[in-house]
């Protein structure tokens, strides 16, 4: 599939103020490997905690850029994400959170899948771009830190093991 024409490094799409989380994790499987793994959008809810489902909404191919993923949290708390971009050459994709019970706005999610050349391994980071009340910033940076971004990537180090 093809992709869009924007900046691979930073994974930045926002204007530099807005709060941003990250992640990173080295997974000891082939950059291939975990990307055809991670790129399906459709099966979030087996390696991201706290995510109990995950269905495409119109029911088409999961992988279509446009496509809305519907997740049901811990709670029944409802996320929808749309997949803005899919590009397999650079193995990332992103999506826009459009419904969110987190007091966030405006949140794009960009994961990106790198080869580690001296170890055959794979490199990869997760970034949250997002705006929210001045007094909720610190909260949801750190949430998306620890709770959203880097504990799926822990799930997805132990999957790879």
């Amino acid at each position: 599939m093809g992709g869009v024409d924007v900046p691979r490094h930073p994974l930045s799409f926002r204007e530099a103020h807005m709060p941003e989380s990250y992640a990173s994790a080295v997974i000891n499987a082939s950059a291939e490997e975990v990307w055809a793994y991670v790129r399906d959008p459709g099966n979030l809810s087996r390696w991201r905690p706290g995510i109990e489902t995950c269905a495409i909404e119109d029911g088409g191919p999961p992988d279509r850029v446009g496509a809305v993923r519907r997740l049901i949290g811990v709670g029944d708390r409802v996320f929808r994400e749309r997949l803005t971009r899919l590009d397999d050459a650079a193995r990332c994709c992103s999506f826009d959170i459009i419904d969110c019970p987190l007091p966030v706005r405006d949140c794009r999610t960009t994961i990106r899948v790198a080869p580690v050349t001296d170890t055959g391994q794979a490199f990869v980071e997760w970034r949250a771009e997002f705006t929210a009340d001045a007094a909720d910033e610190r909260a949801m940076t750190a949430t998306f830190d620890q709770a959203v971004l880097g504990s799926a990537l822990d799930l997805l180090r132990r999957r790879f093991g």
